[in-house]
């Protein structure tokens, strides 16, 4: 399939957005420890390239990534952007030069954060804008009420929340039509569970952040699937991530094109029934 990406079917967002249902996370097109440059801009761009020709038509990403320099890239790379791409990025988090991950939810910073992601991007309107984490230091309702208001005013299309559970979740739908959730999921960490469950049943995307375990899954079973199937253990836990809920759009990252085939191609991977059976009996182990 020259499009292998498609092979995972499609998902739609917000009722007029319909994306295939493997996307790419363009957080690792950065420098080390998500800071910077990356090693190779060329090759940064090639992979966000090859990501088009092989059908991923959403590309995820955050102004914190860099700062600013994975959005910088997605332009640089694939603008004039083709029909039907759907870029998301998001706003809420800063980078500090310790490397940490400061939060920032006050609706004078998102006004601000949105504002440089449309410059960054070279677009009018952000298609699917998510709050990145909820700041403790200020009320929910503020910063999800700053994006409905940046939205009233035409600048982004969708809105989703990241990182929520189903409390947070209800007060941000109690402000806007939320569109979509992004948690941290994979098969070794099943915090989110009710979350996806509860995204199948009202129609929301749920996008798995660290979908590959930030490079630390390690489990004997995912090895006995991987082998059964001539495949990777990463290219099994995309395959079980598309089989789990029809809600699901996992977003894959990586810095390099082969990987970037590699994971796309995990899509055409038919897990059977004892497959599913067996990998869900790693529950037991999610934290």
């Amino acid at each position: 399939m020259s499009q292998p990406a498609s092979a995972a079917g499609t998902i739609t967002i917000g009722g007029d957005m319909t994306v295939n249902r493997l996307g790419f996370g363009a957080m690792r097109i950065t420098g080390r420890g998500i800071m910077g440059d990356p090693p190779d801009r060329a090759e940064a761009r090639r992979v966000l390239q090859r990501a088009l020709e092989l059908g991923v038509d959403l590309i995820d990403t955050a102004d914190s990534y860099g700062p600013r320099v994975s959005e910088e890239l997605i332009a640089e790379a694939l603008y004039p952007y083709p029909p039907g791409l759907v870029i998301a990025t998001k706003g809420g988090l800063l980078r500090s030069p310790a490397g940490g991950w400061p939060h920032d939810g006050r609706p004078e910073h998102l006004r601000r954060a949105l504002e440089g992601s449309l410059r960054a991007l070279r677009l009018e309107r952000i298609d699917l804008y998510q709050l990145h984490r909820p700041d403790p230091n200020v009320p929910y309702e503020e910063s999800v009420g700053a994006l409905a208001d940046m939205k009233g005013e035409g600048k982004i299309r969708h809105i989703g929340v990241s990182n929520v559970g189903r409390d947070l979740l209800r007060r941000a739908r109690g402000v806007t039509a939320i569109v979509s959730v992004q948690n941290r999921y994979n098969p070794l960490d099943r915090r989110s569970e009710a979350m996806v469950g509860l995204c199948a049943r009202e129609g929301l995307a749920f996008l798995p952040w660290a979908p590959m375990g930030a490079g630390d899954l390690d489990d004997e079973v995912l090895e006995r699937v991987a082998r059964r199937h001539r495949a990777t253990p990463y290219q099994i836990v995309i395959a079980w991530l598309l089989a789990r809920s029809p809600a699901m759009l996992p977003i894959p990252g990586t810095g390099s094109v082969a990987h970037l085939e590699e994971n796309l191609a995990a899509a055409g991977i038919a897990l059977t029934h004892d497959d599913l059976a067996l990998i869900g009996g790693l529950e037991e182990n999610a934290a």
